[in-house]
């Protein structure tokens, strides 16, 4: 049976500009060839549709609305709940996820927190009760590859004050469920001393043995 890599890109940058969008097709290129029982499906957050949350399309945090209240909605407002929905269920699909991303303002470009935001929802990712709030992703083995470029290289012992969103995301996607997390950094892009190729070489340097790891 095929499983599925979900591969996210979060850069308006074409690929060949994109030192994260570089590196994680090359991820994703080795990742196929060691591990042909999986196809790829590419999702491109400034290309796709990704629409914003608002309280007409929901009817409580986590939960589009459904039923009579649909029916009520707007053809255009129809369709947003629709992709949402979409959007939600193309992720739960995936057993592999690469994202690739490169760090804006110590954190990540907004277009992805507006896309967490469609697809955590209630009842399919996390399920929300009086009590708690717990994640639902743990029903099969799911991997979350995190590719972050960024201009500058920062120490391993100040990693936790430059690299938050990272953090999150891992915290994030733990507490969905997803157990296994892998993080590719990209760093010193813009630093003379490392440059745009040297910070490109040496993350794919360390793709193999991730990959060995997961497979």
């Amino acid at each position: 049976m095929l499983k599925k890599l979900l591969y996210i890109t979060a850069n308006s940058k074409p690929e060949k500009l994109s030192a994260s969008k570089t590196v994680g097709r090359y991820f994703v290129n080795r990742f196929i060839a060691k591990n042909p029982d999986y196809i790829v499906e590419e999702l491109d957050l400034y290309t796709e549709y990704i629409p914003e949350i608002n309280h007409i399309i929901f009817t409580k945090r986590a939960e589009p609305v459904s039923g009579a209240e649909y029916d009520k909605l707007s053809e255009k407002d129809k369709e947003t709940v629709n992709r949402i929905n979409a959007l939600c269920d193309q992720f739960i699909s995936a057993d592999t996820y690469v994202i690739a991303a490169p760090m804006w303002s110590l954190s990540y470009p907004s277009v992805l927190k507006r896309y967490i935001d469609c697809i955590i929802l209630n009842d399919k990712v996390i399920k929300v009760s009086p009590e708690e709030v717990t994640g639902l992703l743990d029903d099969k083995e799911r991997t979350m590859v995190y590719i972050q470029s960024s201009g500058g290289k920062y120490p391993k012992l100040l990693s936790g004050k430059f690299n938050h969103g990272i953090e999150y995301f891992e915290d994030l996607f733990k507490f969905l469920g997803i157990k296994r997390f892998e993080k590719i950094l990209v760093e010193g892009v813009d630093d003379p001393d490392i440059g745009r190729e040297k910070a490109i070489t040496k993350a794919c340097q360390d793709i193999e043995s991730i990959i060995e790891k997961l497979s």
